[in-house]
């Protein structure tokens, strides 16, 4: 092999593997998401959103379809999850990255294209599946974990470290925990958690440490439990008017500890806002430090976006609930 001949197939090896290098960085950064996100589907309407920090995309959970969509920047849609053998609506669902999945909390209530008499108001399940393929990983029926018979509804996911999730159930007064394996139990079952008659009641959870923060829906109060001794449950005194956190839904813990929350009027006297509050005690008391109106009806969810950022979800459930399903949602950044 002459020496040209040589070089050129040196520089071209060189170029490849530079290309090889450049490229994942280059579709990393290059997936950048507008401040508004105008999502568009056919009668998606998500209710709960996830950052996938692994592919940098946003993934929506669909009340509607039951499914995991990827959203792409322009708004568009394609779906990752479909598994209609046991989803029925999909409410929180969280990323794991550590461990390439994502879990989704399962329900109906009733607004679903798979309702059923049977599941109607008394399903609760996690489903795991991988980030990559959507292969379902796990599921694990939290309502027979209950074993109560009553009426039961998967809403919200928290994640430890060690990828045990907590997910909060609206009907019961009963927060579950999910093993990395499926292996379910109930973490604690506490009256004062209850929901009301017909309505919802717990809703959003964070991890804070070595304690969970639970939110409940209709009348906006916060709770911490102690996740090792979680018979230790309180209610966090929160400094506000009182109505102001009336609705709230989706939680989500920011880096420096701040606490941001989102309320709306889908089933209770709040209004369409983002939240946020701040403990200097380990949130056995929170104080209320910005309250926006939000410029979207009926935000859900809140979740980590790209670069550090905080995106607010609309999936106009307001609209499905009406009986008038729409194709449009919104993430925007907050």
């Amino acid at each position: 092999m002459n020496r040209s001949i040589r070089g050129a197939l040196l520089a071209a090896i060189t170029t490849a593997l530079l290309a090889g290098s450049v490229l994942p960085a280059t579709a990393a950064t290059g997936c950048r998401y507008p401040e508004v996100v105008a999502g568009h589907a056919d009668t998606l309407h998500p209710e709960g959103a996830t950052w996938d920090a692994v592919h940098h995309r946003f993934l929506v959970g669909s009340l509607r379809h039951g499914t995991v969509s990827v959203v792409a920047p322009d708004g568009s849609a394609a779906t990752l999850v479909d598994d209609p053998e046991v989803l029925v609506s999909i409410i929180g669902l969280h990323v794991d990255a550590a461990r390439g999945r994502v879990l989704v909390a399962n329900a109906d209530p009733g607004a679903g294209l798979r309702t059923s008499p049977g599941t109607f108001h008394r399903l609760a399940g996690v489903g795991a599946y991988d980030l990559a393929t959507g292969r379902r990983l796990f599921y694990v029926d939290l309502a027979a974990v209950a074993g109560d018979g009553g009426q039961h509804f998967a809403n919200d996911l928290a994640f430890g470290p060690d990828g045990t999730a907590y997910v909060t159930d609206s009907f019961a007064p009963v927060v579950y925990r999910v093993g990395v394996d499926g292996a379910a139990s109930v973490l604690l079952r506490d009256a004062r958690l209850a929901a009301p008659g017909g309505g919802f009641g717990l809703n959003g959870i964070v991890r804070q440490g070595g304690w969970l923060v639970l939110g409940k829906y209709d009348d906006g109060t916060l709770w911490r439990v102690r996740i090792a001794r979680p018979t230790e449950v309180s209610q966090v005194r929160v400094a506000t008017a009182p109505g102001t956190l009336t609705g709230l839904d989706g939680l989500l813990r920011r880096p420096d500890g701040t606490l941001l929350g989102v309320t709306n009027e889908l089933g209770a006297a709040g209004h369409d806002a983002e939240v946020e509050l701040r403990s200097d005690d380990d949130w056995r008391t929170a104080r209320l430090t910005a309250v926006h109106p939000s410029p979207d009806q009926a935000p859900t969810a809140l979740t980590p976006g790209p670069a550090d950022t905080t995106y607010q979800l609309s999936g106009r459930l307001d609209l499905l609930f009406a009986g008038t399903p729409s194709d449009a949602f919104t993430l925007r950044r907050v």
